[in-house]
């Protein structure tokens, strides 16, 4: 009865799931208009579709988030860290891993993503998404920031910025690519209760 009523709860999940998907990606229609709020709820942000890696308009740069911090210490002092390229140890933990997680893989980017369509270039919110764009990222990094610190040590502030660079045309290319990085970086941010995960509290 339990397996039964299991697997019955998963069956709704996976259809209002997939309902919820076809009628993000479909082309306008009475449905979608009726029911958009409660479709863009679902999707937004873990669910987000991207379809950046295919022709005409293949993503043709790198970016890297990167981030530093304020640590407050276990004795009262204050540290900034040093830039962290999030980015590169969510490459590297892909490395040679022929399962790789799909966290791993797309949390960040989605969340940098989502940030800056969320937000105009002088880092200013467009939209009802803005707010949630921001408290995403913020939570993660918070997160990541806070691997690997010393017992009684918390993070304070966080700071957050985007290295972007264009890939290098191939050998047999005769164009010229600047592949110079250029930064998008944000204000220091003051880390509330709601970015810290329950153990962090």
């Amino acid at each position: 009865m339990a397996a039964a009523i299991a697997l019955g709860l998963i069956g709704v999940f996976t259809a209002v799931h997939l309902s919820m998907v076809f009628l993000h990606v479909a082309p306008s229609n009475t449905v979608s208009k009726q029911y958009g709020k409660a479709v863009d709820d679902w999707i937004y942000p873990e669910f987000e579709q991207n379809w950046k890696l295919f022709a005409p308009n293949p993503l043709q740069q790198n970016i890297d988030v990167q981030a530093r911090a304020d640590i407050r210490t276990k004795g009262g002092g204050i540290t900034t860290t040093g830039w962290t390229d999030l980015s590169a140890e969510d490459g590297a933990s892909l490395h040679h891993n022929v399962l790789p997680s799909h966290v791993d893989q797309n949390e960040l980017r989605r969340a940098w993503d989502f940030f800056t369509g969320a937000h105009n270039n002088d880092n200013q919110p467009i939209g009802l998404r803005g707010d949630l764009s921001e408290r995403y990222i913020r939570r993660i990094v918070v997160m990541r920031m806070s691997e690997g610190q010393p017992s009684g040590s918390s993070v304070e502030r966080i700071q957050v910025r985007s290295a972007t660079s264009s890939v290098k045309a191939p050998p047999w290319s005769q164009e010229k690519i600047d592949t110079r990085a250029s930064y998008r970086v944000l204000p220091w941010w003051s880390v509330v209760p709601a970015d810290r995960t329950e153990a962090d509290r």
